[in-house]
């Protein structure tokens, strides 16, 4: 695996779903992303509550796209994101399960982020039969580096 073919594959995704942003990633291209780039920046958009007591990727940068408990819209969020995300960085959005950072990744491309990516199954995943995260897909379930407060 190199740095050019897991883009490729992130890109494909892009035009493959008809996507507003230059594409989506799974969590280990993700960390692969990452590791081999220079100008590479995940950006953690679940809440505060989320992040104290799920856990957090390393090294993320944590922007609320909304508020907890209220669900209000952070409106300081590309305030937020342009002061600690240089434009043309990859600029990778992380929710609990991809619906937030998708929105939060076409805001960003919207205004100019050329490499916004949405991370497909987020931090967490979608739920399995029993009601649970984190058994089926996302960050934790592929069994990446993340920490808890």
């Amino acid at each position: 695996m190199d740095l050019d073919s897991v883009i490729n594959s992130v890109k494909s995704r892009a035009v493959e779903y008809n996507l507003p942003y230059f594409g989506a990633s799974t969590p280990v291209e993700t960390q692969f992303i990452q590791a081999n780039s220079n100008s590479t920046f995940i950006v953690d958009v679940r809440t505060r509550a989320e992040w104290a007591y799920v856990g957090l990727v390393p090294r993320s940068l944590q922007i609320e796209w909304q508020s907890f408990p209220t669900g209000e819209l952070n409106e300081r969020f590309l305030d937020q994101l342009q002061q600690n995300v240089p434009i043309d960085a990859f600029a990778l959005f992380l929710c609990r399960s991809g619906a937030r950072s998708h929105a939060a990744a076409s805001l960003a491309s919207s205004v100019g982020y050329s490499k916004a990516i949405n991370i497909i199954d987020g931090f967490e995943g979608d739920k399995d039969a029993s009601g649970h995260r984190g058994n089926i897909a996302g960050w934790k379930f592929s069994g990446l580096p993340w920490i808890q407060n």
